[in-house]
């Protein structure tokens, strides 16, 4: 598996970090899966090595049970933060792209009802479909931007950034408490509501309002 990660389509000399994920935050996805809104951001990581290109060809396991799309704005830090403020946090975004947390539905219940972490079904080889980043100069305002994705030319995931329940600055200060993150990490936003299972064949367009679109194939 590999990613080669680009700002405004110019490859990036920046190695890609860590991914940091928030369950649950977009309140309509909490209750779509039977779970409580929490009152503080659910975290997790997936590793680099999650990550793939969200282009062309997107692999998924075929004896893991259902594998759910989720839609996240993805964002791409440039600079180290430990217990940051938000201005600190704004400083250190270098770009806004989309990607998908991929999940194997059917395991995670498994290890929840087990009390056992997400990790196998959250975190493994290509579970990360990650688009390009755009420029974070070029977006007024991060957390009012559209989120769409079809599947087989249908919509599944229909939101905003303005639903989230804890938004972007906050959120990726919030993380630093608990992590230093650094040049090359990517932070998940949380997906809004709508995630539903893949099949090998199905065709997914994912856009970020009219400033980015990327198309692939599951199989």
């Amino acid at each position: 598996m590999h990613y080669a990660h680009y700002l405004n389509q110019e490859p990036l000399n920046l190695p890609l970090g860590k991914i940091l994920c928030v369950g649950r935050n977009y309140a309509a996805h909490a209750r779509e899966l039977n779970n409580p809104v929490p009152t503080d951001p659910i975290l997790f990581i997936k590793p680099a090595t999650a990550a793939v290109a969200f282009q062309d060809t997107i692999a998924i396991p075929r004896d893991q049970g259902q594998c759910h799309h989720e839609l996240e704005l993805a964002v791409l830090l440039g600079q180290h933060l430990k217990n940051a403020t938000e201005d600190e946090v704004q400083n250190a975004i270098l770009g806004y792209g989309l990607g998908l947390d991929l999940t194997l539905r059917d395991l995670q219940s498994r290890l929840k009802e087990q009390g056992q972490p997400w990790e196998k079904a959250k975190s493994w080889d290509g579970a990360c479909p990650l688009s390009g980043f755009i420029h974070g100069s070029a977006i007024d305002d991060p957390q009012s931007l559209p989120l769409t994705l079809w599947v087989n030319d249908q919509v599944r995931q229909e939101g905003n950034t303005g639903d989230m329940t804890t938004p972007i600055l906050p959120l990726i200060a919030y993380m630093t408490r608990y992590f230093s993150l650094e040049p090359g990490d990517v932070v998940l936003t949380g997906t809004p509501a709508g995630v539903a299972a893949l099949a090998p064949g199905d065709r997914l367009r994912a856009e970020l309002g009219d400033l980015l679109q990327c198309e692939a194939t599951v199989a």
